[in-house]
């Protein structure tokens, strides 16, 4: 197994945080370089987007729209009886990537994680499946037994 600077082992559900020191330490951002996850149920959540059931608009700002997203997730994380601890990988897909829009969402993030750290990668990209949309998020969960 690799070195880790900062491993979380959560023994409920076998999730291990992995930062080898040969990398950037990505703890002090809010997330891991990579997680290990014992064998067993995995939920893959499609991206959601700040779509409500009573709205296919989003709101004009990325920062409103990253405050739905992260409730959407939290709805999709009960739907399966799991916590932000038993999140494996999220990935983030924003709407023409600055650091500024970055610094827009990461908050957002953070609150939504409350430092559970898992791998999380940002990428920029050019549009989304809606015109109004800034920002969607993917999220691969360890079930919990």
């Amino acid at each position: 197994m690799t070195d880790t600077n900062a491993q979380e082992k959560d023994m409920t559900n076998t999730i291990e945080r992995i930062n080898p020191p040969e990398i950037f330490d990505s703890t002090k951002a809010g997330y891991s370089q990579g997680t290990v996850v014992e064998a067993g149920r995995l939920a893959f959540f499609s991206g959601q987007v700040a779509w409500t059931p009573d709205s296919s608009t989003a709101p004009n700002s990325l920062s409103e729209q990253a405050k739905i997203v992260t409730d959407h997730l939290r709805s999709c994380l009960k739907s399966v009886g799991a916590r932000v601890q038993d999140v494996v990988l999220l990935r983030a897909y924003i709407v023409d990537l600055t650091p500024e829009r970055g610094q827009q969402v990461i908050p957002h993030i953070h609150a939504f994680l409350d430092g559970a750290q898992p791998s999380i990668t940002g990428i920029g990209v050019g549009a989304l499946w809606g015109p109004d949309l800034q920002l969607e998020i993917e999220m691969v969960v360890r079930v919990p037994n």
